[in-house]
């Protein structure tokens, strides 16, 4: 169970080509306006097809949270996310 305010991660996952982190901390950026872009790391797969993003929010809510996810997951480029 999750207590709010709280460190929250995230990881979104998408092709290498293109600019996906920036589309993914803008929508993240979206519901948390405070993002620490310094929270935010990226890692190419071993073949380079593959990029995740991984950054750390100050989670307020539970919904803020599912709107992250709802966002991220609308998106064709993000494979997965959590």
């Amino acid at each position: 169970m999750l207590v709010f305010p709280c460190a929250f991660p995230i990881k979104a996952v998408g092709a290498a080509d293109g600019d996906f982190e920036a589309l993914v901390v803008e929508i993240v950026a979206r519901h948390a306006p405070g993002l620490d872009r310094s929270t935010v790391s990226v890692r190419g797969s071993r073949g380079g097809k593959w990029v995740s993003v991984t950054l750390t929010i100050e989670a307020t809510s539970k919904a803020q949270l599912d709107a992250i996810y709802r966002d991220l997951t609308a998106q064709a480029e993000v494979v997965w996310a959590l």
